[in-house]
């Protein structure tokens, strides 16, 4: 069994971007296993304006098949709320991988945090 090891990014860091989306914070995590394919492009998913009014948060998890030259193919959810999962799923549809000889499929991890 492969060591799972993540770290936390800090997605919607800074005082600018804080103050447009008012107290809500987002972060991204991802695994370090062999094999796993760099991000080249990163789009921030958005906190959807319906999901801040009604304090949802939580995390998702989205399972993404990428093309060998690193374009996402399909986007599957593992869990999380549905207000959330479509906002992953859109951003993720624009991110760009490495280039690699064959199709990968990689696991993300996305939690966002309404504060009040």
């Amino acid at each position: 069994m492969s060591t799972r090891s993540s770290w936390i990014r800090t997605a919607l860091g800074g005082a600018a971007l804080l103050g447009v989306l008012g107290a809500s914070g987002f972060a991204q995590s991802g695994s370090s296993e062999e094999g796993k394919r760099k991000v080249k492009t990163r789009v921030t998913p958005a906190y959807p304006e319906l999901a801040r009014r009604m304090n949802v948060s939580g995390k998702v998890k989205i399972e993404v098949i990428i093309t060998p030259d690193g374009r996402v193919k399909s986007t599957r959810a593992i869990g999380g709320h549905p207000l959330l999962v479509r906002a992953c799923e859109d951003a993720l549809k624009d991110w760009k991988f490495a280039a690699a000889a064959e199709e990968s499929t990689q696991l993300f991890e996305f939690d966002f945090t309404a504060n009040n």
